[in-house]
């Protein structure tokens, strides 16, 4: 695949390449399910999926795989068809992702813990012909109903207890039957195990990489419905590629990836299991994090590699018993999806003995477009140099046109093979999101002269107090740096004489305390008075995203609703 680049644009991150990669590697254009297809025959005895004490290898993975896409085709789906997957991690999701591509249809990621409102909203705007989920209360009456209301043709149901080993099974049947849904039968309606029982000779369809979609990848919007990035073949097989090429000590067909994070995010679907199945490796899945749990699978199912977000990081950093776990296996975790405190970055170091590396991506770019060096130097603060390329520009937030140079602030535009063909059904966004073939991402941010990438914030999250921009990850930075903060957010608030100040929502550390007047005096030499938070708030705990991000998007709303509150009353 040929990727546009600006002849123009500076790369001085060549000179900070590790000896082992080459920016300038062949990124082959390739169907998304070609790597796994691989690992199929050059592994067949491998331990492909591990899912609560159960296994299947490679061989027996891609049979289901197989006999999946006859099931998909012999129910009406065919090239260019949706179908939803709103799963957990579970051995159905890794099935269903490839049997789908394989048929040539395109995959609509869905979190099964949305609201019924959420759920209609993208299945009234992607359209898919079937919808995938389990069997459990918890999704599977939204599911119906959805279906019902959307006029989707078919449901497909998957058995939670026919995933698990034997005997969690009968146990689960006796003391969790509550979880279980009460299972409507009609002929809209298909089990998994019907859909999977046949021959798997199914007809091979022909994928055009570069044009083809593979995935519609909604995006975490703030206000309205979403909008789902298209992702090609293409998009998805070379961001795999791309971070399967930055390990130089990865050993292929030997390696353990733990996925914590759902596949239904573009971070644990790119680099968990599309880069885990390209590796041949292992994939461990859990349902859903929960530390207790995670902290077992590491100590007893030994991973070596384990993406995460920084709020997993600091759970695990600020548990009083990590000591009795023992994370020894762990080689490298790469964290996404929020930036990554130096601080917690160097506390699970310590604890587990691993290598960290902050990347950086969006759902536009299949995630990862950057990512610090697991051999090297790794810059505190920075989301690391481009990956193999991949173009990262740095371009005038008032004239889009102009690019910025080395150190100075700008919007973060990308070019490479990830980025994706644009938003579905979107030519308006699709077109404001690109700037001479590069997708704008939002972010403002510099480079330095070494190629290193700096966040500042979001455009969207930026603060304007009296006429002065205040970052509000600047602030949270300088903040993390006091001892006894665990997690900390800032937001903008309405201020009647600057029009807006910083205020900080804060999680203490278990067992410590912290006062409004001891903090400021500690943030005085590292924050100038206009960047200081007005007002601080500690909390018990603070409102996260469905993956573990740290959500600014409920405490802005908090805010605006107190304020108008304060104003309906001012008016009474």
């Amino acid at each position: 695949m040929t990727t546009t680049r600006t002849p123009s644009v500076q790369k001085p991150w060549l000179d900070s390449y590790p000896a082992f990669a080459d920016w300038d590697m062949p990124i082959v254009s390739e169907p998304a399910h070609a790597a796994f297809d691989r690992s199929v025959a050059a592994y067949p005895d491998r331990i492909c999926m591990e899912f609560l004490g159960r296994t299947w290898t490679y061989r027996e993975t891609g049979t289901m795989v197989r006999a999946a896409a006859k099931g998909l085709q012999e129910r009406g789906i065919k090239k260019g068809d949706r179908v939803a997957l709103m799963l957990p991690n579970t051995p159905y999701y890794i099935v269903l992702f490839h049997a789908v591509l394989l048929v040539g249809g395109v995959v609509v990621n869905i979190n099964p813990l949305y609201a019924q409102r959420e759920l209609d909203d993208l299945v009234k705007d992607s359209r898919p012909h079937m919808l995938v989920t389990m069997d459990l209360e918890a999704m599977y009456p939204k599911a119906r109903e959805t279906v019902e209301r959307n006029s989707v043709e078919k449901l497909l149901l998957c058995s939670m207890t026919d995933v698990l080993p034997w005997r969690k099974a009968v146990l689960f049947n006796i003391f969790r039957r509550k979880t279980l849904a009460r299972v409507e039968e009609d002929d809209g309606q298909v089990l998994f195990e019907d859909l999977i029982d046949n021959d798997g000779v199914f007809s091979s369809v022909n994928i055009e990489p570069d044009k083809d979609l593979a995935v519609l990848q909604y995006t975490g919007g703030t206000t309205g419905i979403p909008k789902a990035a298209m992702l090609t073949h293409a998009n998805v097989s070379a961001n795999a590629i791309q971070v399967g090429a930055w390990y130089d000590n990865s050993k292929i067909g030997e390696e353990k990836f733990l996925a914590a994070l759902p596949f239904f995010h573009v971070f644990a679907m790119t680099v968990a299991m599309m880069t885990g199945l390209r590796y041949g490796a292992q994939i461990i899945m859990l349902p859903r994090f929960d530390l207790k749990t995670c902290l077992r699978a590491i100590a007893h199912k030994k991973p070596t590699f384990f993406p995460a977000v920084p709020t997993i990081f600091t759970a695990i950093n600020t548990f009083p018993k990590i000591k009795e776990y023992d994370l020894s296996s762990i080689k490298v975790c790469i964290s996404g999806g929020a930036p990554l405190p130096m601080e917690v970055k160097k506390e699970f170091e310590r604890i587990s003995g691993c290598v960290v590396v902050e990347g950086y991506g969006l759902s536009e770019t299949s995630p990862v477009a950057t990512t610090n060096p697991t051999v090297g130097v790794n810059k505190a603060g920075s989301v690391g140099i481009p990956m193999p390329g991949t173009t990262v520009e740095i371009r005038s937030v008032e004239e889009p046109e102009k690019l910025m140079p080395l150190g100075e602030r700008g919007e973060v535009c990308i070019r490479g093979p990830q980025v994706m063909k644009g938003y579905w059904e979107n030519p308006d966004e699709t077109a404001k999101a690109m700037e001479d073939g590069a997708f704008r991402t939002g972010d403002v941010g510099y480079m330095d002269e070494d190629g290193y990438v700096f966040l500042v914030d979001r455009l969207k999250d930026i603060i304007i107090a009296g006429g002065y921009k205040i970052y509000p990850r600047m602030v949270e930075e300088a903040i993390y740096e006091h001892p006894s903060v665990a997690e900390v957010t800032v937001i903008g608030v309405e201020d009647k004489y600057r029009g807006q100040a910083p205020k900080a929502f804060i999680r203490l550390k278990e067992d410590e305390s912290l006062s409004e007047a001891e903090l400021t005096a500690f943030l005085k030499d590292k924050l100038s008075a206009i960047e200081r938070p007005d007002s601080y708030e500690f909390r018990d705990e603070l409102p996260k995203t469905l993956i573990g991000k740290l959500s600014k998007k409920e405490l802005k709303a908090e805010e605006e609703d107190q304020e108008n509150g304060q104003t309906e009353e001012n008016a009474a």
